[in-house]
């Protein structure tokens, strides 16, 4: 069986450092492996549109940039193919089939779906495309064929329903789709990223943000705003890791090769926390230090996501070809659901038979 990824997001606005983390890298990670032998990257406008239907100029207006960052961070063409998920037609009649495989209160009961139900404030006026989003999701992962879907550990319960979806298909109409697997974060920081002013996650309505194409005047400003200690009020006092957002930053990102550019005083991370813990170290210190990485990181990709702006013809391709390719492949995993259900009447040639030998008399 060939090992086939899909993955994607939806464009609602720009990415930021907790996409990078949280996906982007990994992404190319995958895709540079040679573990695989198809990846399919989806900008899910059509699943953005569930609770953004009365602004579909903002999921409209997102689609190219999701689709620069993609590039901008090492996304290549050649190896991912990238498409838009609206242009699926398959998708639309696979999610409808596999609607009548799940119940409503078993959607309900899904904790991903009831976290985005409250976080929304939806409360008794759920748009119903909102609420099927699961089996949406089963849709695009079982179109594709994708033996592995990488996710956070939030996005568990829709894998767990979506190969509950897979096995009642199978079980009623004979093995036809597959059973994905999920792949999660190889590390416990790549998670979920912090936001600037220390709440659990980096969001875009929070504006807590650094996004991937900020300049280093912005990246230094934001960082200089970061949630540290609130006790570590003078630089003698001694200071808290935990919960100390340039910290958990500092985890993810610096390296030996940073200290010894930028903050040669310490060898590593370890004399920098044992410092800070004990006393004598100031925030501003650790925060400039911060800073100078984030700007190398995200350095390359803003220069490659503005030189990619000046050439949208070559986006525009990249997504049409991505798009016809995924166009290909659901059509086919399509007509083999339409088989195994008995739908396929014209591509049957024993439907006709049938028929007549049934009306005969």
């Amino acid at each position: 069986m060939k090992k086939i990824i899909l993955t994607g997001d939806r464009p609602t606005g720009k990415l930021h450092l907790g996409h990078y983390v949280g996906s982007l890298k990994t992404r190319v990670k995958l895709q540079n492996s040679g573990e695989y032998d198809e990846i399919y990257l989806m900008i899910a406008d059509s699943q953005a549109l569930t609770d953004n239907f009365d602004n579909p100029k903002k999921v409209r207006d997102n689609v190219l940039e999701v689709a620069l960052f993609y590039l901008a961070c090492g996304i290549d063409p050649k190896k991912t193919n990238i498409f838009i998920q609206s242009q699926i037609p398959a998708l639309t009649e696979l999610t409808f089939y596999y609607m009548n495989l799940v119940t409503v209160s078993r959607l309900y009961r899904n904790p991903t779906v009831k976290q985005e139900l409250n976080l929304r404030g939806f409360e008794e006026s759920i748009p119903s495309g909102f609420l099927n989003y699961p089996v949406s999701q089963t849709a695009d992962i079982t179109a594709f064929n994708a033996t592995t879907v990488p996710v956070g550990e939030d996005q568990l319960p829709m894998l767990e329903q979506a190969r509950e979806i897979v096995h009642s298909f199978n079980r009623i109409y004979g093995d036809t789709l597959v059973s994905p697997k999920e792949l999660l974060p190889d590390s416990s920081y790549a998670k979920r990223l912090p936001g600037i002013d220390g709440k659990a996650k980096m969001s875009k309505s929070l504006n807590n943000c650094i996004y991937l194409d900020d300049s280093d005047e912005e990246i230094n400003k934001k960082v200089m705003q970061m949630y540290t200690d609130p006790n570590h009020i003078k630089v003698s006092d001694p200071g808290q890791i935990e919960g100390n957002v340039v910290f958990t930053y500092l985890d993810v990102f610096s390296t030996e090769e940073h200290f010894a550019k930028y903050l040669s005083d310490y060898n590593n991370l370890d004399e920098l926390k044992a410092h800070y813990q004990k006393g004598g170290l100031g925030d501003v210190t650790i925060k400039k230090f911060l800073s100078n990485i984030l700007c190398e990181i995200i350095s390359p990709i803003r220069n490659e996501y503005n030189k990619l702006k000046n050439n949208l013809d070559y986006v525009l391709e990249v997504l049409e070809n991505g798009t016809k390719i995924a166009n290909e492949k659901a059509n086919a995993t399509l007509k083999l659901v339409r088989k195994s259900m008995g739908i396929d009447y014209f591509e049957n040639e024993n439907f006709k038979k049938e028929m007549q030998e049934k009306f005969k008399n």
